[in-house]
């Protein structure tokens, strides 16, 4: 964000500045922003929601909620209570937009961060308009997701869309904001080790994980309207894929990466009746034990029966020439065994074995695995030679090399932190532009349709397990396994 300097402070305004994700991500994500001296030296910031209370009040939660997370630096802190403001308006209405652009006065860039439900922000940007707080200075950042289907999410974007230009607008995917996110474009990019190899001729399969531990729980009126397929594959499942899949781009602009994942996008082999039975999976869970404690079946949960799915399996095309013939497997869950975001590249065995019989079962085909959570690592499985002595002459071993670098030691940074700088200095590269989003609903919207059309009910599973057992059978043909 550049200083306006004789035009006032720049100011980031926080709606739904006292809930859950502001409280648990944005503001600590300032926080740590502030330990390393790398927020905008004026900046203001000021939360804004419904419950009542006034700047003191505010800064006491956020002081408490920060406590919960990190030992609390106090000169650091002291730095931030300063910046922090707050206001109790309906944002919604045109007196609260109002009384906000009162309080902020004459301002240099200013964002607004909508850390609120999809449904309002219409009526948001209408109030905001209204207001005078829409105009060239103005970025406005959207949290997912944009919309239910294509048709909501269209007329989300046209909503927003009405009040500013989309060069305003930064669309939050905080998977993209992930250290190891970025270095898989690194990886790929910046070497010419892989980009080679990165095709149908090397690479037998992708698979692409994001399993949780949690159960719905108190999220349920939201997750029994989305479910896993609206709430993981749309955004950050097809994201990762589009990371693993695209062209390089011709350079590292926001236009040039968002073009070769639109790209992607587009070549998505899309579902019908009859591939969906045979290339999908959906389950809910039932009553099962995880991490050692019983866990209740969603429809327990939620009290009513309802057909929302917590589980999704899929094996995806992707219909161009260099992937051609190369499955990439997805699934996601609540209520799994682990925790675990990753992503795995699985190598073709080798066409012949020169090391002899003994070898056999020694060879393993190279792998990458990128773990995105809990741990971020990056891993190379390689042949080796075993070390010693055989009477079978040279025996194989396969070794994990190592690929990330930086972070031993170190504090894992909270990927908002990266799109918070992304958007203060402007650059829109790891956001969402407006047609990738439409183009994952609309391969998303073929997925629930082609659900319907052959009555595709959720399979229930157990908590604590890996989802239905056809999971399992979806990946295996041709020896394959998710891995463990």
């Amino acid at each position: 964000m550049t200083n306006d300097g004789e035009n006032g402070r720049e100011v980031l305004v926080l709606l739904g500045g006292a809930g859950d994700l502001a409280l648990r991500m944005l503001l600590p994500s300032l926080y740590f922003l502030e330990v390393d001296r790398l927020l905008p030296h004026d900046l203001r910031i000021i939360g804004v929601a419904r419950g009542e209370g006034d700047g003191a009040s505010y800064k006491a939660l956020v002081r408490e909620q920060l406590g919960k997370r990190a030992t609390v630096e106090e000169a650091a802190w002291s730095r931030l209570a300063a910046r922090l403001d707050y206001l109790s308006v309906d944002i919604t209405k045109d007196e609260g937009a109002a009384q906000l652009a009162g309080l902020i006065g004459e301002h240099g860039s200013l964002v607004v961060y909508f850390a609120l439900s999809p449904s309002l922000y219409g009526p948001v940007c209408n109030a905001l308009q209204s207001a005078g707080l829409t105009g060239p200075k103005s970025r406005l950042v959207l949290e997912k997701p944009i919309g239910r289907d294509l048709e909501s999410s269209r007329k989300t974007n046209a909503a927003v869309g009405a009040v500013v230009g989309e060069e305003q607008i930064f669309r939050i995917d905080h998977y993209l904001g992930k250290e190891t996110v970025q270095n898989l474009t690194a990886l790929r990019f910046a070497n010419v080790l892989f980009e080679p190899l990165w095709d149908r001729n090397t690479i037998d399969h992708v698979q692409i994980t994001i399993a949780e531990t949690e159960k719905v729980g108190d999220r349920w009126p939201y997750y029994d309207e989305y479910g896993a397929l609206r709430d993981m594959v749309q955004n950050h499942m097809l994201q990762l894929l589009c990371l693993v899949a695209m062209e390089a781009p011709s350079g590292f602009d926001p236009d040039a990466v968002r073009d070769e994942k639109v790209k992607v996008l587009r070549s998505l082999r899309p579902f019908n009746k009859d591939t969906v039975a045979h290339d999908t999976v959906r389950g809910q869970y039932v009553a099962g034990v995880v991490e050692g404690g019983a866990r209740e079946g969603y429809l327990q949960e939620v009290g009513k029966t309802t057909r929302t799915e917590t589980f999704v399996a899929m094996k995806v095309a992707i219909d161009n020439w260099r992937w051609d013939g190369v499955p990439f497997f997805l699934r996601t869950g609540k209520n799994l065994p682990d925790r675990r975001t990753q992503i795995v590249v699985q190598f073709k065995p080798l066409p012949h074995n020169i090391f002899g019989q003994a070898t056999d079962g020694d060879l393993v085909s190279n792998r990458l695995v990128i773990d995105l959570q809990p741990d971020e690592n990056i891993i190379l499985t390689l042949m080796n030679k075993r070390p010693g002595l055989s009477e079978e002459g040279m025996r194989l071993q396969s070794l994990p090399l190592s690929l990330s670098f930086g972070q031993s030691g170190g504090r894992r940074r909270i990927a908002y932190e990266k799109l918070f700088l992304d958007v203060f200095r402007g650059d829109r590269t790891l956001f969402v532009r407006r047609d990738e989003v439409e183009q994952a609903w609309k391969f998303i919207d073929g997925v629930s349709a082609a659900w319907a059309l052959a009555n595709i009910e959720p399979a229930p599973y157990a908590a604590g397990t890996w989802g239905p057992q056809s999971s399992n059978g979806l990946i295996s043909p041709g020896g394959r396994s998710w891995k463990a």
